[in-house]
């Protein structure tokens, strides 16, 4: 080979490692700045999109809230404006703060004339004889407080200053109230509302649910006593010195009573149940959760028992001079329940005294008093009865039973026995009342309750079974239906189907005047959303007719009540089905197509449903960023 040959040959290979180098070289930085240009640009316009759509949204808010200012429904008006100012607030917070002032207006002559009803349905109940049950109103200054302190503590606390002690508490009428019923109707509604508030607040900031719950704790109160239960965990320290200084308050008050040694034996043995008794044996029990005995130090059980002691071994006042909440049979039944803790924690010494006062007591407390050992003598201390030994019992009675009508009475406590077990064999304890009326409104309020047991327990096959047989309304029946077709959903997608079709013919048997038409199809419409997004859109615009022909839909009524009342008794029950809300599916709506959604929500002809749907997406909007 020659040398220009040579020289050849090096040029081609050398040109061709370069070429071969390239790729190599240029994978390296160039696709980074590629893409980072690509990014820059695609950014701006995203970020465009999303202030125009966030603008949008803020004027959507801004036009309800001055519409909302001339509703005629307080509690509507209340409501709208609140939730319009929680969602505008990082936007626009003096706007905002204008916004809960306003509604914290509306809500004090929503509440005061909800107390006022209430009152007058006790009376007129009480009026007609035998048991009374009523449903409390909603607390709407409770849920606009809870919405305003969460943005600013300062208007919290200036919000809560507007709340004036009820002044039937300064009244001997009052007095007596609270002494039939103490740490329950002695509570300020301030207090309450404080520590509602400050319980509300545990979830995200401790420090500042302290700061709102502080001045009401200076109180002992069966609310004050509930929030540290709650506070425990989160800062088991903070909440075991304030128990400690209720102990103290207590022994020093010659007030305390049995019920008020219930109340503080909650925080160290029962969490969240709270029993009382009164003079003449009659109980009550109050839980708004299940909780487990803390680990508390022995310091802390022992000043609890030492408290304990002092109040229930005081002396008893004269015949005719007790002046205590539980009286000498109310006292005998607590020291009853409470006995087996001082068994098993405190010094033998005066557990052997607790005991001895029980046998003092005996001799001047009825005899069914010296038998009682039901679910309430029992709550969280012992075992409940066995289901067996309750059933047993209440058949003996049937037995032993005189007349039809005391008869009909353990029939129907029968019934409930085998609801609370999910037994369907319920409803032939309700075959054998014989009060015609009384069977017809049981069997509809049993069949209801298995219907709510078998949901809880997803038992479709059961709620199945119900809706076909049971004496249910087509609301009732919708309702269990769609809850089916989410649990059918998961295993058998085309039964699931089939039976929303069933849901969607009962919500058509409904009068289209009725309001729990709406509530039904706007149900049928959110099951849709995870089976087939583009019918969900079409269920949702039925759903919109119906309400516009509708009475009274509100749109947020997300709640299904079942109620019985008879000569002995009164039972009303609720379940949550927060399907039947709007402002869940339009949430999510939103996300997928925006402008739709809001021409949709503009489809509502009545101001509650639309205000409620155009909240919610409004809030997808402005909570998107941060999420």
């Amino acid at each position: 080979m020659n040398r220009s040959s040579l020289l050849g040959l090096l040029c081609v290979l050398a040109f061709s490692v370069s070429v071969a180098a390239q790729p190599n070289d240029a994978n390296k930085p160039a696709p980074k700045t590629l893409a980072t240009n690509s990014k820059d640009k695609k950014d701006p316009e995203a970020e465009r999109l999303l202030k125009e759509r966030r603008d949008n949204a803020q004027n959507l808010l801004i036009n309800l809230a001055s519409d909302a200012g001339r509703f005629n429904d307080q509690t509507l008006r209340a409501r709208t404006q609140a939730r319009i100012a929680d969602v505008l607030w990082s936007a626009d917070p003096d706007r905002a703060r204008t916004l809960f002032r306003k509604a914290w207006e509306s809500a004090e002559i929503v509440d005061q004339e909800g107390h006022r009803k209430m009152q007058e349905d006790i009376r007129q109940q009480q009026a007609r004889g035998g048991s009374v049950a009523v449903a409390g109103p909603p607390n709407i200054r409770g849920e606009v407080l809870r919405l305003a302190a969460r943005r600013d503590r300062a208007l919290g606390e200036e919000l809560l200053a507007k709340l004036k002690t009820e002044k039937e508490q300064a009244s001997e009428a009052a007095a007596d109230k609270a002494r039939s019923n103490p740490l329950e109707n002695a509570t300020p509604e301030a207090i309450r509302q404080r520590l509602s508030l400050a319980r509300q607040l545990l979830d995200t900031d401790v420090e500042r649910s302290l700061q709102f719950a502080d001045p009401a704790l200076m109180t002992l109160s069966r609310e004050g006593v509930d929030y540290l239960s709650f506070l425990r965990e989160k800062d088991a320290a903070s909440a075991d010195r304030r128990y400690a200084a209720f102990l103290a308050r207590a022994a020093g008050d010659l007030q305390s009573d049995a019920n008020t040694v219930s109340t503080l034996a909650s925080y160290l043995f029962t969490p969240h149940i709270f029993v009382t008794f009164n003079d003449s044996g009659a109980s009550t029990m109050q839980t708004s959760r299940g909780g487990n005995p803390p680990d508390v130090s022995p310091d802390l059980r022992s000043m609890f028992f030492r408290t304990a002691g002092d109040v229930l071994l005081r002396p008893l006042a004269p015949a005719g001079q007790d002046q205590t909440s539980a009286g000498v049979q109310g006292k005998y039944l607590m020291m009853k329940r409470l006995a087996p803790l001082f068994d098993r924690f405190a010094p033998k010494q005066l557990a052997d005294a607790i005991h001895a006062q029980i046998d003092a007591l005996a001799q001047a407390v009825p005899e069914d008093a010296r038998q009682r050992d039901d679910d309430t003598v029992r709550e969280g201390i012992r075992d409940p009865q066995p289901a067996g030994d309750r059933e047993k019992i209440l058949r003996d009675r049937i037995d032993r039973a005189k007349t039809s009508d005391e008869r009909d009475g353990l029939y129907l406590q029968l019934a409930r026995l085998y609801v609370e077990s999910g037994k369907i064999e319920a409803r032939d304890f309700v075959d054998k009342i014989e009060d015609t009326d009384l069977r017809k409104n049981a069997r509809a309020f049993i069949d209801a309750s298995l219907i709510i047991r078998a949901i809880d327990k997803k038992d479709s096959e059961m709620i199945l079974q119900l809706v076909k047989t049971g004496e249910l309304t087509h609301l009732q029946k919708s309702w269990a239906l769609t809850q089916a077709t989410k649990l059918l959903a998961k295993t058998d997608r085309d039964k699931s189907l089939a039976t929303l079709d069933e849901a969607n013919a009962e919500a058509r048997r409904i009068e289209e005047v009725d309001p729990d038409r709406p509530r039904a199809l706007m149900a049928i419409a959110t099951v849709l959303l995870s089976l087939d997004r583009t019918k969900a859109w079409d269920a949702v615009y039925e759903a919109i007719k119906a309400a516009n022909s509708a009475g009274d839909f509100s749109g947020e009524d997300g709640v299904l009540r079942i109620s019985l009342q008879t000569k002995n008794m009164s039972s009303i029950r609720s379940s949550s089905a927060q399907d039947f809300d709007v402002s869940g599916i339009f949430n999510e709506l939103a996300k997928e197509d925006y402008n739709r959604t809001v021409e949709l929500a503009r489809g509502f002809e009545k101001e509650a449903p639309r205000a409620s749907a155009t909240i919610a997406i409004a809030k997808s909007v402005l909570e998107e960023k941060k999420n």
